[in-house]
């Protein structure tokens, strides 16, 4: 089985739409409705953290870029047929991640079919990800996403990469990923806590300026997943 077709899609981009970017699009790859899968995972890491931070992006990503985007996304397992309907899967959480053999078999395919996974630390997931991703790709290596790759610059430019949001340990933020035949297929966001950056205002009490940096990289992410490139 193949990753859903529908979504696999060009964007145009034309004059911006908002300060700093911001795009129009074909009217042709806005037919179908596009959601985010929020990964349900095993191992016992809060797999469900920041619960408003996923509609808040998917509204951004509806009125910067004439994308048909749902108003929530969808809770989605590696057992799920519903999986396939995705073109961007994230997961978050402070704690383990586990997975087994059969779901790192279907991740594998989904990936290699045209997938794209955004993995997002909320500080604590660092340790137990980095070695489930040397079990998912023991032959390719986590590596830091150069500056200069469109997933920065695809509708937002982003020279200085992934935003700092929360400080936690005071290291700087970095965007980690994992290329399958050239194409980016991982995302890892560390020291950055995006999500944390997509919640509702009174959530972390962040200025404006650091959420509208977390919704930019995370429009970013988004347009690339659904065809920029692809």
């Amino acid at each position: 089985m193949r990753v859903s077709s529908s979504w696999v899609v060009l964007l145009a981009v034309a004059l911006p739409l908002l300060p700093g970017g911001g795009v129009s699009v074909s009217p042709s790859i806005a037919e179908s409705t596009l959601t985010i899968g929020r990964l349900h995972y095993q191992g016992g890491g809060d797999w469900y953290a920041n619960p408003s931070s996923l509609p808040n992006l998917l509204r951004a990503i509806r009125e910067r870029t004439h994308l048909r985007t749902a108003e929530r996304e969808r809770v989605v397992t590696l057992d799920d047929p519903d999986l396939w309907s995705h073109p961007y899967l994230y997961m978050t959480g402070h704690g383990n991640v586990r997975f087994t053999e059969q779901h790192l078999q279907v991740l594998r395919r989904y990936l290699r079919q045209g997938g794209f996974l955004h993995v997002d630390d909320n500080y604590g997931m660092d340790q137990s990800i980095r070695r489930e991703f040397q079990r998912l790709f023991p032959n390719e290596a986590l590596q830091e996403v150069p500056l200069d790759h469109p997933i920065y610059h695809v509708v937002y430019h982003m020279p200085e990469g992934v935003p700092k949001i929360h400080q936690h340990d005071g290291k700087p933020a970095q965007g980690f990923g994992i290329f399958l035949d050239g194409r980016l297929a991982v995302f890892y966001s560390y020291e950055s806590d995006l999500g944390d950056g997509w919640e509702d205002p009174q959530v972390h009490d962040d200025p404006e300026a650091t959420r509208e940096q977390a919704l930019r990289m995370g429009v970013n992410l988004f347009a690339y997943a659904v065809g920029y490139g692809g």
